[in-house]
């Protein structure tokens, strides 16, 4: 599976709430955070369906349980790093073929710095992560598979109407795999990796049983 992360061109609206009766005021972004049945500038299209179904699930199994997070700026694999999280997804409203997300801004340590980012007046964009298969179409379109996964529905990232702000595959074309021995997902090239040390361990000690029968054998 490939790693799909999509930037929104558009930039999220900052929301504050001011604090009542000596409460702290609390932050928001609310925008465009998914949009189906588009070609987008990283030749991808998600269909209305596929997007549908696991927005679906996404809101079952994440929203709905508080643990839809986001991180501030873009990691580096699939999985969600708890140090780095910035905000809370609280919902995901369909309005055409785009899901408009709302995002609280938590007081975490990189929570603080998009709270700091916003009270500054900072444009702030979002870009959604998830895993899935492509199919080329008869266009050239790569098209998201009905496996497709969502990670988040929105990393917060510089301001998207920016061009060098896009961060268009930064793993782009890395394939993914789940590996049950450590429960995490690590890039093909690790795997390989992994696998070719394992082939040379075995290789070496192949070698060295022969030596050491041979060893044996000359000494008889």
């Amino acid at each position: 599976m490939l790693i799909l992360t999509e930037q929104n061109f558009e930039t999220v609206a900052p929301i504050i709430v001011e604090a009542k009766d000596g409460g702290k005021k609390e932050h928001f972004i609310e925008g465009v955070f998914l949009q189906g049945a588009i070609t987008n500038r990283n030749g991808r299209s998600y269909p209305t369906h596929v997007l549908d179904k696991e927005v679906n699930r996404y809101q079952e199994e994440f929203i709905k349980t508080n643990r839809a997070y986001g991180e501030l700026g873009h990691p580096d694999g699939p999985t969600i790093n708890l140090e780095r999280v910035s905000h809370m997804i609280k919902s995901l409203t369909k309005e055409g073929n785009d899901y408009i997300g709302k995002a609280k801004i938590l007081d975490t340590p990189y929570g603080k710095i998009v709270k700091s980012l916003i009270d500054e007046g900072a444009q702030l964009g979002v870009s959604s992560r998830g895993m899935g298969t492509l199919k080329q179409t008869s266009e050239g379109i790569n098209e998201v598979q009905d496996d497709f996964l969502l990670a988040t529905a929105g990393d917060i990232v510089a301001d998207p109407s920016a061009p060098n702000a896009f961060v268009n595959g930064v793993m782009e074309g890395v394939d993914w795999i789940y590996d049950a021995a450590s429960h995490s997902w690590r890039s093909q090239q690790i795997i390989e990796d992994i696998r070719k040390q394992g082939q040379t361990n075995f290789k070496e000690l192949q070698e060295r049983k022969i030596a050491a029968f041979a060893a044996f054998m000359s000494s008889l």
